[in-house]
């Protein structure tokens, strides 16, 4: 889940933003490995909660553990109508951006909105690739209402395919007669550079981690998740860091600074062009059905965790009953997992590859910063609980965590207005549907969501 929700289409698309941002091979892999330990702190803080809290709906359990039903709500809400869906819609976009490669058609305007709520606030443009792109979600949407084992499956057989072409493209990379390792002193001019181009770098590398924290979403589901969970966060993002810097390593021992943030990379993809020097067009045939395998499995993952949000808060009373309703068949919250599949759709629509995944990352950060500093909250307030795991280096683990997701969203908010407005408006959107099912439930016990559990907590519990 960990390795095939991460690896979607940021190892093929972002290193080229990054040295356009930042200009030099070093600064590229200093902030590859920077945002992989920052990651690393908030699966080490999150592989406490989820071994403590494993129910269905991850980070809203926590939440609700450590501040109350108003912000769990807040956080299923962001995550439904914004993160989790922004974050397929960016995996759809990039798909699409793929295939194009063999059918250019795809990358034609079918429609354009005579409205100023595109990118850059200009109209609206509709492309038949996204079209195309929908219905693959809707598709993957089938396939998870089908059973968690049904969707579980595909998860690992994609995974486990598109690890092996990663690996690849690393060894054609590392063995390649066209390399040299004089590509790694090379540099281009960085636009902003310095500290403005660290943070556009890290956003990008952000997005390229973003989806570590999906397993705990499942947590009801997964065997042994007190062990599991745990296990599988931590291995999961140095697995993922690992291939990341292995992948970036070939990049520049073919090509150089230059190249990678050329404007043939920004379009074809920084994956793309290097093949290209080392196989010529079946290379690039080559790393475009890898590429698109790698989204496809990053789109199951992200379906199959995210949808267990909706379902938590409408278990709880705080979001459409309808979706509470577990199939009796299939075990899964299937009105959850097919409304995730349509919003997602909705908002693939509403932007291009750099700005949705802005878009993601906004929400996102705000949401893990918060439940990291449940670690410490919980720590104070609910000592009783059984913590079979404890986070290594606490308090400064999840400490550090905090304090750079509030740097990193000052700095975010600051450089994309746009983004910024979408994702603050639908968050603000949900406060008065919260206190509208608050009133539905008024006398209700405000207890911990795993104190109830039920629909996919019993019924639905199947072991994958």
């Amino acid at each position: 889940m960990v390795v095939g929700t991460v690896i979607g289409s940021g190892i093929f698309l972002v290193p080229t933003k990054m040295t356009r941002a930042l200009g030099s091979p070093e600064l590229v892999f200093f902030v590859w490995i920077f945002g992989g330990i920052l990651t690393l702190f908030g699966a080490l803080s999150y592989a406490e909660l989820s071994a403590m809290l494993p129910g269905a709906g991850g980070e809203y359990v926590y939440l609700n553990a450590a501040y109350g039903r108003f912000l769990a709500f807040i956080y299923g809400w962001t995550q439904t109508w914004v993160a989790k869906s922004a974050s397929l819609a960016t995996l759809g976009t990039a798909f699409f951006t793929y295939l194009s490669n063999f059918f250019p058609a795809l990358n034609l305007v079918l429609y354009t909105v005579p409205l100023p709520i595109g990118p850059g606030w200009k109209p609206l443009e509709i492309r038949y690739g996204q079209l195309l792109t929908i219905g693959v979600l809707l598709f993957l949407a089938g396939v998870n209402y089908l059973g968690v084992r049904v969707g579980g499956n595909v998860q690992v057989t994609v995974t486990a395919l598109k690890v092996a072409l990663i690996g690849g493209v690393i060894v054609a990379g590392l063995v390649s007669s066209h390399a040299t390792f004089a590509n790694f002193q090379t540099s281009t001019p960085a636009s902003p550079g310095g500290v403005p181009g660290f943070f556009v770098a890290l956003v990008a590398v952000l997005w390229a981690y973003d989806g570590w924290n999906n397993a705990g979403m499942i947590g009801s589901e997964v065997e042994r998740p007190e062990r599991n969970l745990p296990l599988g966060l931590i291995a999961g993002v140095i697995a993922v860091m690992t291939l990341y810097l292995l992948t970036n390593v070939a990049y520049f021992h073919v090509l150089n600074a230059g190249e990678i943030a050329s404007e043939e990379s920004r379009v074809s993809g920084v994956a793309a062009v290097m093949m290209r020097h080392v196989m010529g067009a079946p290379g690039v045939a080559l790393v475009s059905v890898a590429a698109m395998i790698s989204i496809f499995a990053a789109m199951n993952g992200s379906l199959l965790s995210g949808s267990r949000v909706p379902y938590a808060m409408a278990r709880d009373g705080y979001f459409f009953q309808s979706i509470a309703r577990v199939n009796p068949r299939y075990k899964t919250p299937g009105p959850a997992i097919l409304l995730l599949g349509i919003i997602s759709s909705l908002v693939l629509l509403s932007g291009q590859y750099d700005e949705l995944y802005t878009l993601v990352i906004i929400p996102s950060w705000i949401l893990y910063g918060m439940t990291a500093l449940a670690v410490i909250v919980l720590r104070k307030k609910r000592p009783d609980l059984n913590r079979p795991y404890r986070v290594l280096g606490y308090p400064a683990v999840p400490v550090l965590f905090v304090f750079v997701a509030m740097v990193l969203l000052y700095n975010t908010l600051h450089d994309s207005p746009r983004e910024a407005v979408l994702s603050l408006g639908a968050i603000a959107i949900g406060v008065p549907f919260y206190f509208y099912w608050k009133g539905r439930v008024l006398g209700r016990s405000e207890g911990s969501p795993t104190a109830s559990t039920g629909g996919i907590d019993s019924a639905g519990k199947s072991g994958s």
